[in-house]
């Protein structure tokens, strides 16, 4: 009877394992539950904090803005045509207004307010639903630093203005603070949410970096990147871009920068001894995840990765504590890079820092923390102009380069890992590896 009680506990767990990935009509369900949330509840605060009370979204079909893309409806694949999208906030009722102006609604929370049979012009429509509002600004998402809040194109722009009344021309102001916290801004369902994306992103490298997959000798870092893509498509998900798997190993010297991935090595037989490293990351109810995870490969005999592999985990772990305890309310990205370089190079590592925001798109906007090629900061943008909010979520990315006298080189340590930043501070949306994942996986080791 135990045995079969056993067996009933371990058919049950890997059920609810296989229902971590929603049915597609679930998954429409939450994403709609989840924008109603954000229309009703986090858009009203954000016009407030960025002082605009009308928002103005204007696409046509297939050239979309980015921003307007997360508001479409979990069964609109596109825009339709052309779709203008208005927000009134009228502060003091403590309401909020989202119009279409569109044949017909746009899903379930925002209203159709044009009837093409009354005003067959669009614009015009447009123009009276501005004129009866009589808005004190109106903002357009155009944008010089931030490209995700620069999506209204050169065409709409110009027929928008031509059709503005004049008296209201003066009003019109760039909407790119507005848009990029809409972006960056995650509701506590979300952050739910996160975690589940997180650990099915983890799951997935950890079966990629495991003896189910690789036989050493035999695979090769191509296959095993094909394999993550195949399995994020069995599981009905998506991914933002190409995985990438890498090796380091004693008799190779260490070329060019991480990401020149034109002369990253391809199709590398994975051997005993070598240490593998991956960048992963998955597309699901409208989030993105983006991971950077190592893995050692078991010599005949070993148990365990060499100590020294292990002391460098601990050195790229010690970086992301010097970069995360910087990230305080209110500081700009540059100013939590230099701090936190500062800080790691005097403890004695060799660090680089290159973090960026993370949520509706994986190189979402956002406060960026470095980026590879700029360690002296990131000029004219995000990086000197734009602070670190709360409720928010980032690519905790970074490496660090630690010498290894028994390979007779130097190796990099590349982790990447969600956070969040919150009202209470940091921490990883579903922790972060502390730990060289084993293969051939060694009972009891959990890697993570």
């Amino acid at each position: 009877m135990k045995r079969y009680f056993l067996f009933f506990c371990f058919f049950i767990l890997l059920n609810l394992r296989a229902q971590q990935v929603l049915p597609e009509n679930e998954r429409a369900k939450v994403v709609d539950e989840m924008l109603s949330d954000r229309f009703n509840n986090l858009l009203p605060r954000l016009m407030d904090a960025t002082d605009i009370d009308m928002w103005v979204l204007i696409s046509r079909e297939y050239n979309e803005d980015p921003v307007l893309r997360t508001m479409l409806p979990a069964t609109w694949l596109n825009a339709r045509r052309r779709t203008i999208l208005v927000f009134y906030r009228n502060k003091s009722e403590n309401s909020i207004e989202k119009l279409a102006v569109a044949r017909y609604n746009v899903g379930e929370n925002i209203t159709s307010a044009w009837d093409k049979e009354k005003e067959p012009d669009q614009w015009k429509r447009l123009v009276q639903i501005i004129e009866e509002r009589n808005p004190r600004k109106i903002g357009l998402n155009f944008s010089k630093d931030h490209n995700i809040a620069d999506g209204l194109d050169k065409t709409d722009h110009e027929e928008f203005m031509e059709n503005l009344p004049k008296k209201h021309r003066k009003k019109v102001v760039s909407a790119e603070q507005l848009a990029v916290r809409w972006i960056e801004t995650r509701t506590e369902r979300e952050m739910v949410i996160y975690d589940q994306l997180v650990d099915i992103t983890h799951d997935i490298i950890a079966e990629a970096f495991s003896e189910k997959v690789i036989t050493p000798g035999v695979t090769t870092t191509t296959e095993v990147e094909w394999w993550m893509r195949q399995k994020v498509t069995d599981l009905g998900l998506e991914t933002w871009f190409h995985p990438t798997v890498d090796v380091q190993r004693t008799s190779e010297k260490l070329e060019g920068h991480l990401y020149s991935f034109s002369d990253r090595p391809e199709g590398m037989v994975v051997l005993p001894g070598d240490l593998l490293h991956c960048d992963f990351g998955i597309t699901y109810l409208r989030l993105n995840t983006d991971c950077q995870e190592l893995a050692y490969v078991l010599k005949p005999g070993e148990t365990e990765a060499p100590i020294f592999l292990m002391e460098a985990l601990e050195d790229g772990n010690r970086v992301q504590d010097f970069l995360t305890q910087n990230m305080k309310e209110g500081r700009t990205g540059n100013e939590i890079l230099a701090q936190s370089l500062q800080e790691a190079k005097s403890a004695g590592l060799r660090p680089s820092i290159y973090t960026h925001p993370l949520g509706s798109y994986g190189h979402s906007a956002g406060t960026t923390i470095g980026m590879w090629d700029s360690q002296g900061g990131v000029m004219k943008d995000d990086g000197e102009n734009y602070p670190l909010n709360p409720n928010t979520v980032y690519a905790i990315e970074l490496n660090t380069t630690v010498t290894v006298p028994e390979w007779k080189r130097d190796i990099r340590i590349m982790l990447e890992e969600a956070g969040f930043y919150g009202e209470d501070g940091f921490r990883y949306v579903n922790g972060r590896q502390t730990e060289l994942l084993l293969i051939p996986r060694v009972k009891g080791h959990l890697g993570n």
